[in-house]
């Protein structure tokens, strides 16, 4: 039987059945490095779902649990018929090591920084135009997130910053960066052109999210799942771009699993390139438009990573999807090597992701 997703019912829908196919495994730069990440990542998946058969399931952490227990709902609206009329009024409000779930209700409009809660109807954009060249790439995200259990529904966040020429320098500008641990984005937009959108550190979940940019627009070292979301490139037509830069560094567990997803768009572009030696990232069950090149990823000019990092494939389709062209290094998983990364045990998701609140 075809593996499938096992997120709970009081979570958004799963993560969809997945097309049974025999698909070979690939031999890479390093099978033993590989090879043991994989068996190690499968152990873990094998001893939590183990567990929640005979019984032992999680439960929320007890600090989110008190928190959701004294929710409270903040209102924003320009024309100053809610609890606030900007954003960094309603985020200021909010007390210094606040214990309860505070939602912020954003109203129709163009907000200057950061908000929780936005209309699905009239989404409001949040936009900076925040460079590094001024401010460092990781200080230039129009909203950058460093608390835990933080979530954000219909929300655009935008970086306007202009799009830079192929090859200039500090010329990075983030439109989200998220550094806090357990968070969660449900339908929200990111719009940028280089380093959109930082997934810096921790566990993530985004689901039917979009996301732009020309190059490296997904990058960073969090543990992240990506689930039916629609990856963008407005890349020019010269040159070659990438997608995601993940950038995991020695032992650590972060990696990227994209499931369910559709990358289209402009330009040609690899699917990741390893920003850091570890460097992992999986697409499973994925179109993949003629923008992705025949090769597929990239060792950022740096061939000693071949042997360290784990590039998957599972299922996907299109016409950037064939794998017969693909470096040596990259991976076409197994139907039971995919399965972890298909699991909310990849994000140890029962203690934490709650379904999109509903103020």
């Amino acid at each position: 039987m075809a593996p499938r997703s096992v997120f709970p019912a009081s979570l958004p829908p799963a993560l969809a059945t997945l097309i049974l196919s025999s698909l070979l495994l690939r031999p890479a730069g390093s099978s033993t490095t590989l090879d043991g990440w994989i068996s190690d990542t499968m152990e873990e998946f094998d001893r939590l779902t183990a567990a929640t058969a005979a019984g032992v399931s999680d439960t929320l952490d007890a600090r989110l649990q008190l928190a959701e227990s004294k929710r409270l709902i903040i209102t924003v609206r320009q024309d100053g018929t809610g609890d606030f009329r900007t954003v960094t009024e309603a985020v200021g409000s909010v007390p210094e090591g606040n214990g309860r779930r505070t939602i912020i209700k954003i109203g129709p409009g163009v907000y200057p920084y950061v908000t929780f809660y936005g209309d699905p109807q009239s989404m409001p954009t949040i936009v900076f135009n925040g460079t590094a060249a001024l401010y460092g790439t990781w200080n230039s995200a129009t909203v950058a997130v460093e608390s835990h259990y933080f979530i954000a529904c219909h929300i655009i966040f935008q970086n306007s910053a202009p799009m830079p020429r192929m090859g200039e320098e500090n010329r990075q500008a983030v439109a989200m960066r998220i550094s806090g641990d357990k968070a969660a984005f449900y339908n929200c937009k990111f719009y940028g052109f280089q380093d959109t959108l930082c997934d810096d550190t921790g566990k993530h979940f985004f689901k039917d999210c979009s996301i732009r940019g020309t190059v490296d627009f997904i990058f960073g070292n969090g543990r992240s799942i990506y689930s039916d979301c629609d990856i963008e490139s407005v890349a020019p037509p010269t040159g070659i771009t990438a997608i995601v830069a993940q950038g995991r560094e020695n032992a650590n567990k972060g990696g990227f699993s994209f499931i369910h997803c559709k990358i289209h768009g402009t330009g040609k572009a690899y699917l990741n390139r390893a920003w850091r030696d570890s460097s992992r990232v999986v697409f499973a069950n994925t179109y993949m438009g003629s923008l992705v090149t025949p090769t597929g990823w990239d060792d950022f000019g740096v061939p000693a990573r071949d042997r360290t990092v784990f590039y998957g494939e599972y299922n996907c389709s299109g016409p950037g999807s064939s794998t017969a062209d693909r470096v040596g290094y990259a991976r076409v998983l197994t139907e039971k090597q995919v399965k972890p990364f298909l699991s909310p045990t990849f994000i140890r998701a029962s203690t934490w992701l709650l379904h999109p609140p509903k103020p």
